[in-house]
Parts: structure tokens; sequence; C-alpha cells
């Protein structure tokens, strides 16, 4: 039914160009319009409410209505709603935000560098790996290499970053010196018999080989999330990190942990940097710092090269870089009283109780005739679909699988993500409880169901 010429639905037609959407299918459809939240549901503008599995876009972490980050908005609105802190200006909100950070850090840091979202704060750490280098007389070590299926951002230098096809498509991406290197995922790269030790030693020595057929002196640094997000959530064997930190710290590469997605909780550690045994040089964070109830993002750098960066702003007379929101007072209050929630709820052992709920039942679905791989830490999780379980061969694009399973579910009261290659994740707010968990794994079980009796009408076998 055509939405009436004056609602919130045609006037979002008529005006709005929405992200990660194909806008002609937009013009005929017509958007799922939001209205409202609490708890880990939102309600549409038909008054139908969904838990929304992956909050928001993995990053609602405290739920849709949490009353003391508003309280603590309001409040830091009244007293100082904007300030920047270009030329040595500073608040309390940004100075407190930076020593908690510090605090909670998975390996020693030395300084905070605010932004706006993952994608500034990505930019702003591969700028500040060319300006280090420069800084330190390497004028030729400003290749960095990311992974295929990474996802960095969507900025210029992020979205280059970024190892997926869309993100590069008619936008003229990657730009130059940006490299990728090979996914870590076993279920897909995999040869046959080898095992996922194998297969971590398999992926250091192609990064091995990738910086010795650019020139070690030309490489500078290595962008991985911990656990990969949008391209899947892939998570890689417990030995690829050590075997890859082996081979940048061989040949003097940065690691920058992208954990955007991983940080605060999301693993079952308060970083996936701990989860996944990386020790990073740069640390990039967003989304769950403030909840996503404001746009903040940091990066954290260590003392080498907070002095390479120290000693070019010495040369230049300035550290050339920042945005007018920068640590804005705002959002930084709303950080700093998420972090304290955390603290106090026992945020963390909560995803360590409620967690495993999430993954024992994602490999309870794995033995669905649709699902080829189930895969997740803590508290995200992906199912993969496939057309041929044993030969894992994957559906044709085309039939758009995936869409048709989150379509599904969302006549079950539940808001999906999709992933690339027919995947669908699990990214909750941190605070859904074990049986919301369980509603939404009942949910997902009957959505399969309905769309695997529609495919096997159409000829799939579906063993």
């Amino acid at each position: 039914m055509t939405p009436p010429r004056n609602s919130t639905a045609m006037r979002d037609i008529a005006h709005a160009l929405h992200p990660y959407t194909d806008a002609r299918a937009h013009e005929a459809n017509g958007p799922m319009v939001i209205t409202r939240g609490e708890g880990c549901r939102v309600w549409d503008d038909q008054g139908r409410s969904y838990i929304d599995t992956v909050a928001g876009l993995w990053c609602a972490s405290l739920g849709f209505s949490n009353d003391r980050l508003v309280a603590a908005a309001t409040a830091q609105m009244k007293k100082l709603p904007f300030y920047h802190a270009f030329t040595s200006k500073s608040h309390e909100p940004l100075v407190d935000l930076s020593e908690m950070l510090i605090d909670r850090a998975p390996v020693p840091m030395s300084k905070v560098f605010f932004a706006n979202s993952g994608s500034e704060a990505n930019d702003s750490a591969l700028k500040m790996i060319w300006y280090f280098n420069n800084a330190t007389g390497r004028p030729l070590k400003k290749k960095v290499i990311s992974r295929l299926k990474g996802y960095h951002g969507v900025t210029i230098a992020s979205a280059s970053l970024t190892g997926l096809p869309n993100n590069h498509r008619l936008f003229d991406l990657p730009i130059a010196g940006i490299l990728h290197t090979m996914t870590p995922h076993h279920y897909r790269e995999g040869l046959p018999g080898e095992s996922e030790d194998d297969f971590a030693t398999r992926c250091a020595a192609e990064l091995e080989a990738m910086i010795l057929r650019e020139g070690p002196e030309t490489v500078a640094g290595f962008f991985a999330e911990p656990i990969m997000g949008a391209g899947g959530v892939i998570v890689p064997p417990a030995s690829y990190f050590p075997k890859i930190q082996a081979v940048l710290r061989k040949y003097d590469v940065l690691l920058v942990a992208d954990e955007v997605i991983c940080g605060f909780m999301r693993t079952g550690h308060y970083w996936g940097s701990q989860a996944l045994g990386m020790e990073p040089d740069i640390l990039v964070c967003a989304k769950a710092l403030s909840s996503s109830y404001l746009p903040i993002s940091a990066v954290m750098v260590n003392d080498r090269v907070y002095q390479g960066l120290a000693d070019g702003s010495a040369q230049i007379g300035t550290f050339g870089h920042g945005f007018t929101y920068s640590g804005h007072p705002v959002a930084a209050a709303v950080a700093i009283e998420t972090l304290k929630i955390y603290d106090e709820i026992d945020l963390l052992g909560h995803v360590r109780r409620v967690g495993p709920v999430l993954q024992a039942g994602l490999r309870r679905l794995a033995a669905h005739p649709l699902v080829g791989e189930a895969r997740g830490m803590g508290m995200i999780g992906a199912l993969e679909l496939v057309e041929d379980r044993a030969t894992k061969r994957a559906f044709d694009p085309a039939r758009k699988v995936a869409a048709r399973v989150a379509k599904a579910c969302e006549a079950e009261g539940l808001i999906m993500r999709i992933l690339p290659g027919d995947g669908i994740a699990f990214s909750p707010p941190l605070v859904i409880t074990e049986a919301e968990v369980e509603t939404v794994l009942t949910g997902v079980e009957k959505a399969l169901n309905t769309v695997a009796v529609e495919l096997r009408r159409e000829g799939f076998a579906l063993v």
C-alpha cells in the first residue's frame, strides 16, 4: 500500500538520500520509519515493535532508552554546550574522558585524539602514520595494508582501507598506497585438510611476502579489526594475530586495532584486542564509547607514536589536523557517563553470562539446512547461508537469500543486519537479557524455516 502523501515515509522518499541503500528501490518501497525505542526494542510508525538484533549499527550498547545518558547530555548542554580543542584549548569532559580511556587501554597508551565517527578516527590514524614517518625521517615508509573484507569506514582514506567492493565501485577507490591482504576466514579460505593454525601461518606468510614485494622501507602500517564486523563477523584463528604481529615487528610496521565494533565488551573482553591477542600501537574506538547516543570517536596512540607526532608539530609549529567537534563537551560528557555505567552495572560480567547463550544458540542453528557456518564470540555472531552445506556452495547473489531471511525476521519482530555473501549478523545491545536472546533465536529459526520452504518450492534441495 502506498503511504499517504504527507506521511513521514513519503516525505523521506521525496527529500532524503540514504546511506547503504538502493535509491531506486527506496523510491519504490520507502523506509521503515522508527519512532521510539526502549531497552532492546524499537517501534515503527505503524506501532510494530522489534528487537534490534544489531543494536542499530553494532553500537547502541545500552539500548535505546537510558535516562542517565540523557541527563548527562542535558547537564553539559546547560554548563558548556560547545567548545573546541584547537590551539591548546581544553575543557573538563575532554580531559576526564582522555584519562578514562588511557586507564582502560588494553596496552600502555600515551595520548587520546578525538573525532566524531569511526571513519574519521581511522582516517586520522592513517594521517598520523604518514606524519609520524615524515617526522622521524622515513619519508618513503607510507604504504598501509588492510585486509579483504575488512571494514574501516567511508571517508576517502578509510573507505580505501575498507576491503569491500561496494565501498570502491564508482567512487574511484582505493587511493594509491593502500594494499589488501587475505581474509583470515578459515571456513572460506582454508585449504582442504589445512588446520586453523596452519592457515594462520599461511596468512602471515602472505603478509610477509607482500611487505617484501613492496619493500619493507615503504610499508608503514597494518589496520585490522579484532573480529571483522561488516565484512562478515569473521573470527580469525587463535594464532592469527600473534603470527601477524611477528611479521609486523620484523619490518617495523605499526599495528592499528580498529575497535569501533569490538571495543567495550562486545567480545566478552573489554577490548577485542584482549580477546584476540593484539598489541596495537594505535587503537581506534567509537560506537559503544557513548552507546552511540551522541557521535564521538577516539584514537589512542602509544608513546613512540606520540613522540613522533610531537616532534613533527614542533618542527612545523602545529599538528595541523583536527575537527571542529573533536572532543565536543556534550558528546564527551555522555561518553564519560557511558563508561561509568559500564563499570557500575558490571556490563562485562553480564556479557560473559549472556554471550554464551547467544553463541550456543547460533551453533544450534548451524544445523539448519540453510546454514553453512555459525561463528562469533561474546555478543557478536553471524550465520552464513549456503545452498549446499557439504560443498559450502553459496547461493546465486541474485536470489538475495539473506535479504529474504531478514524480511521474514521482520515478521517475527526482529530487525537484522545483512552481511556480504548471504550472512546475517547478531550484535544486540549488550544489556539484552537471556530471555530476549532466546526470543531472537526462536524468531530467526522461524524465519529460516519460512525461507527454506520457499526455496524448496523453487527447486532447491537444501540437504
